[in-house]
């Protein structure tokens, strides 16, 4: 929940509401700087976000939890406000997954740390689902981030190849699923199955026009692909 609180709240300083660029840059230097006396000097923490901030030192601490990926989503956040503001495309697929590195990337290796999964295929399998579904959920969002100067399809790249990319990484991932302890395993293996569900949705309807998304009549089949 700390981590959750952590990433949720910087998001939404370079997401939510109708802030200026240099306004929400601002905000996340602040919380830059706040991740740093969480850190390095927890009893010097104050101000409105004192609790959250609180609550990470004593996760970070008490799970030795790493410290780079907090920064590299901070890193992330700031980039997407400068790339909206100046509505910036990315140049290549790789210039693309770098960023996913650092916006997707970090929330699962923290996870696998929690869970004590620490060897290097299980990180990149991670890294692999995390990033499949960053992908995902940028190809689903076309009609919404389009229209607020977010370019997230690559110069050049055509969606359909972009759609194959993402569900070959989320096939590389998975087996990741049987190696996490107990319930965990099961919410990422729907996790997967819904990142592909939307991928097939997205194959099927027009994302620059419409959202595709998961009803109630799609959980029936995802739960039957969870458990084979």
């Amino acid at each position: 929940m700390a981590i959750y609180n952590f990433a949720r709240t910087a998001d939404d300083f370079a997401d939510e509401g109708d802030a200026l660029a240099d306004v929400r840059l601002q905000q996340l230097h602040d919380f830059k700087q706040m991740l740093k006396i969480c850190l390095y000097e927890p009893q010097k923490l104050s101000g409105p976000y004192q609790i959250l901030f609180s609550d990470l030192s004593k996760a970070v601490l008490a799970f030795n939890l790493p410290i780079e990926p907090f920064f590299h989503l901070l890193e992330a956040f700031e980039q997407d406000v400068l790339y909206t503001e100046n509505a910036v495309r990315y140049e290549s697929q790789a210039a693309l997954l770098r960023y996913c590195s650092k916006s997707a990337n970090p929330i699962g290796r923290l996870l696998l740390h929690l869970y004590g999964i620490h060897e290097a295929d299980s990180i990149r399998r991670s890294d692999a689902i995390c990033t499949s579904l960053q992908l995902i959920n940028f190809w689903q969002d076309l009609s919404i981030d389009i229209p607020r100067h977010r370019f997230y399809l690559p110069t050049g790249s055509e969606l359909e190849e972009e759609l194959s990319f993402a569900h070959a990484l989320m096939i590389q991932g998975s087996p990741l699923c049987d190696r996490v302890p107990g319930r965990a395993a099961w919410e990422l293996k729907m996790v997967v199955q819904g990142g592909l569900k939307i991928l097939q949705k997205c194959r099927t309807m027009n994302t620059y026009l419409h959202r595709p998304r998961i009803g109630p009549m799609d959980f029936p089949s995802m739960l039957l692909r969870a458990m084979s």
